[in-house]
């Protein structure tokens, strides 16, 4: 998605609108039906904007807080949350597979839907469960164990999804606006957390059935704006892959926009829009990759980040639950001083990244990241602890991960060629789903067979691999200065 100039305080609608720009030909030998238009790219742009602040809904329902929360109400084990995390990153290993299934697809849009929608829907059977639950039909460890099946199933079909969306998305934003629009998107949609998250919260310790009774109402509530948004996604200008793969262009084509074409141009007989139509020899994928240096040394940082970040996040949580025993409502009021704080920061990540570059906030924000585990170590349950540390820490958290989320996702765009995009997305989700679970089954194993010690050893090394793991980041100068198309 490509950007012009924002305001922090204009109008979402106004910023869109402003993306009219000179018309460029994408091709000497394009037709108009091979352009997306400027209404196309403005209803796109809207449209994703609303799929990710409904999204931001589902995710609070099914994220991390609550789930924990209900888990801890049912006495699951620290391995129980250490699968928890694990889950996530294992289903990354199905990026790969569902890029290979979405090439081939007619729709970027279509195939969203069948697996997005199913792994959303696959939510009811656990809301079925815990009724189940309250009339004595399931024990806790049954839902524990329906809970993680669901986690997994949901995931592993979300994993198919992700980088044809990725993909998707990055096809219609133009580059010089990436930063700020994704800085905006995604700041909206954390403003959707930091509201949702504490009355979710409020809602699910204060429910007269209680808390897990209460936690089966908010996901159901969940699990109907995820659908919701699923359907803003019907506005976006929709892409066939196959045209995609065939006909390519360069990183500075792919996000151009003809002026003088209209929204009944693109793609008539099929519904989708075509793209530049530059015929470019066959090269084989597992050749471009080896020969992409700079991709190469993306993955090696984010793999090696995904595990020294995942070997200790699942347990900050689970702190704060079991061993402060701190109501959900404070936990989930300092979630959403974290999401404030990642909200506001994300214009002004958005705007310094197209202006100074990825690497560089990466590398500044990564080490600033580094310590936060270190820091937990000093937490007590203290009344000054719980009234200004905690509250201070979670803002420092949020501040500066709105750097790192979206200048890694941005990065990730630029060093990525254009033909077979969802794939090279799909292989860096997978590295980074290993190394992440990997981080957070130790990490839970630790935690489990070590108590109290093994938290405060797990704490420590992260912060050290942390560090490490900004390594490539640091010797690749050249990283994300251009992406190479190979």
């Amino acid at each position: 998605m490509d950007f012009v100039p924002i305001e922090t305080d204009t109008p979402v609608s106004v910023e869109i609108a402003e993306i009219v720009s000179p018309s460029t030909i994408l091709s000497p030998t394009s037709t108009p039906s091979s352009r997306i238009s400027k209404g196309g790219i403005r209803t796109s742009l809207r449209a994703s904007t609303a799929d990710g602040v409904f999204a931001a809904v589902f995710s609070v329902a099914t994220g991390p807080i609550l789930l924990g929360n209900f888990l801890v109400e049912l006495d699951a084990t620290p391995i129980v949350f250490g699968m928890v995390s694990s889950i996530p990153m294992l289903a990354h290993l199905f990026q790969p597979i569902g890029a290979y299934l979405s090439e081939r697809s007619t729709s970027r849009f279509k195939y969203s839907l069948r697996t997005h929608g199913i792994a959303r829907l696959l939510w009811l059977i656990l809301v079925i469960g815990i009724a189940s639950f309250s009339w004595g039909g399931l024990n806790s460890n049954q839902l524990v164990i329906l809970s993680l099946s669901i986690l997994l199933c949901s995931h592993l079909l979300g994993g198919l999804a992700i980088a044809s969306c990725l993909s998707w998305i990055a096809m219609l934003v133009p580059r010089q606006l990436r930063g700020r629009y994704f800085g905006l998107r995604n700041s909206l949609a954390n403003l959707t957390e930091l509201l949702g998250l504490p009355l979710a919260g409020l809602a699910v310790s204060h429910w007269y059935g209680g808390s897990i009774q209460g936690y089966a109402v908010i996901l159901l509530v969940g699990i109907f704006f995820g659908i919701v948004s699923l359907g803003c996604q019907y506005f976006q200008v929709d892409m066939n892959p196959q045209l995609q793969n065939t006909y390519y262009a360069s990183s500075s084509q792919t996000s151009e926009i003809e002026a003088d074409s209209s929204p009944n141009e693109l793609g008539e007989t099929s519904g989708t829009i075509s793209l530049p139509q530059i015929l470019t020899p066959e090269n084989d994928l597992v050749s471009s990759v080896w020969k992409n240096s700079n991709y190469l040394a993306f993955l090696l940082y984010f793999g090696l980040w995904t595990l020294a970040v995942n070997l200790s996040a699942p347990f900050f949580n689970l702190y704060l639950l079991d061993t402060l025993n701190l109501d959900v409502s404070w936990v989930t009021f300092y979630n959403s001083l974290r999401a404030g704080a990642h909200m506001l920061m994300l214009i002004i990540w958005g705007k310094l990244a197209d202006k100074i570059g990825n690497r560089r906030i990466l590398i500044s924000t990564g080490i600033l990241i580094a310590v936060i585990p270190w820091l937990w170590l000093g937490i007590g349950s203290s009344s000054l602890d719980l009234w200004l540390w905690l509250p201070l820490l979670h803002i420092f958290i949020g501040a500066n991960w709105g750097g790192v989320d979206l200048c890694n996702n941005n990065l990730q765009i630029e060093i990525a060629p254009v033909k077979n995009q969802s794939i090279y997305f799909a292989i860096a989700a997978a590295i980074a789903g290993v190394s992440g679970a990997l981080g957070a089954t130790i990490g839970g194993f630790i935690a489990q067979f070590a108590g109290s010690f093994g938290i405060a050893e797990v704490f420590f090394v992260s912060g050290i691999l942390r560090l490490a793991s900004l390594i490539p980041l640091i010797i690749k100068k050249d990283l994300g200065s251009k992406a190479e198309i190979i």
